[in-house]
């Protein structure tokens, strides 16, 4: 039998006015107030930097605005898109296979393939483009014809490669050897135990690469593959030294003629700063559609994020206005 003395009263501070024990007590999350001093300084930092450049004459906003959509500056990032696509579309198609010969168990290909990423890869892309540029000058002439025997046609490599093919062919070849690596390593990180799998079910080596070892392998080689993408994006401002209108050509020969050298390059920066964004957008969607099996469920999109904050905001609200709205209770009689 219980006695009243074998009860433990609880504690003062846990007694409601009428003397009777409360419930738990409420769990308060841990402050951490140098987070939020080190965020509203670096807030603070970022202010100052914003006031600087939006207030600064001389960046010239107004002359930005005025020349961010002209015919020149469109006809550029045009010409730097189609770059863009050009080269990575025939990077990876070259990559693919020099990554599938660096994979062969034939040594003569497996060390052919080797040295050209090898050399592609030493080699300053400048170089390679005025390489390429100059060609004409060991090779003034490309014929077809019978190897060791006459030639049926030819063609003069000046007349051939002009500047905007010359840096097709020169991103492409350098594109290609990084691309080959990067299938590669993608084709390596599947487990092993797939091409045993698929070979125990009888399917052939390409079958299995097809089917089976690339799809997995994605999932290394985008995340790889989108900043390649954009690093080629912003490359290919380099061509603009074989005189190639891309962007960063378009808008040079604008502030050469207006002597605008300012903002001129913040027009060409903010549509690189486009581009890059939208690119990045893409890469995070296409990572999300090749990582599903991955994982049980994927993360949330930072849309799907916004929403559920939104909703939950929205919860907390109508709970606060039906507790506004309920009765006391427990009033004047």
């Amino acid at each position: 039998m219980v006695t009243p003395s074998d009860v433990i009263p609880a504690p003062a501070h846990e007694r409601d006015e009428r003397g009777a024990p409360e419930g738990p007590p409420q769990i308060v999350p841990r402050r951490h107030p140098g987070r939020l001093l080190t965020g509203a300084a670096a807030l603070a930092v970022l202010a100052l930097v914003l006031h600087s450049v939006v207030r600064n004459a001389a960046f010239q906003w107004d002359v930005v605005g005025r020349y961010l959509t002209t015919g020149a500056v469109l006809d550029g990032l045009l010409l730097t898109l189609w770059l863009t696509g050009a080269v990575m579309v025939l990077g990876f198609l070259l990559g693919t296979f020099l990554a599938v010969l660096r994979l062969s168990a034939n040594p003569v290909l497996r060390t052919l393939s080797w040295g050209y990423v090898w050399i592609f890869r030493s080699t300053p892309l400048l170089v390679q483009l005025l390489f390429w540029f100059n060609i004409g000058a060991l090779y003034p002439t490309l014929g077809i014809g019978i190897p060791f025997g006459p030639q049926f046609a030819t063609v003069k490599t000046v007349n051939l490669l002009g500047p905007t093919l010359t840096a097709v062919v020169g991103l492409t070849l350098h594109e290609t050897a990084y691309a080959a690596e990067v299938v590669r390593g993608g084709i390596l990180s599947v487990d092993a135990g797939q091409n045993e799998a698929a070979q125990a079910l009888g399917l052939g080596r390409w079958r299995t690469l097809r089917r089976i070892v690339v799809p997995q392998a994605m999932r290394s080689i985008v995340p790889t593959a989108g900043n390649m993408l954009i690093g080629t994006l912003k490359g290919t401002s380099i061509v603009s030294v074989l005189a190639v209108h891309d962007l960063l050509f378009s808008v040079q020969l604008i502030y050469n003629r207006t002597y605008q050298v300012i903002p001129l390059l913040l027009v060409a920066t903010l549509w690189y700063v486009a581009v890059t964004s939208v690119l990045g957008i893409g890469q995070y969607y296409v990572e999300r559609y090749y990582a599903r099996g991955s994982a049980r469920s994927l993360p949330p999109t930072p849309l799907g994020r916004l929403r559920a904050r939104l909703a939950a905001l929205r919860g907390r609200l109508r709970r606060a206005a039906a507790a506004d709205s309920r009765p006391a209770l427990g009033g004047d009689r």
